[in-house]
């Protein structure tokens, strides 16, 4: 039995949850799926600036963990933008 998830704490709730390449029908589009903790700590490090500690302090996680979520959203956006998928971010 897996270990409970612990509560990470995220202080952005977006208004705009889904994004898309321009001129491309959405039934010719695969779908990348960011949670709203990726973009938390994506958030975080690119428009508030704060570094790997802070953003882990603010998130109430660890420092790895911070560490291992922001390179998964790295992952998926750079997935999404180098193969023109569209973006969906979801609440997990």
């Amino acid at each position: 039995m897996p270990r409970p998830r612990l509560y990470r704490k995220i202080d952005f709730n977006p208004n705009v949850t889904y994004f898309k390449p321009r001129g491309v029908s959405m039934k010719d589009l695969e779908v990348v799926e960011l949670t709203t903790e990726e973009m938390e700590a994506y958030r975080l490090r690119h428009i508030n600036n704060l570094d790997q500690k802070e953003g882990a302090s603010a998130m109430h996680t660890s420092q790895s963990t911070y560490q291992r979520i922001l390179y998964s959203a790295y992952e998926k956006i750079a997935d999404a933008l180098v193969n023109g998928k569209a973006i969906k971010i979801i609440k997990v």
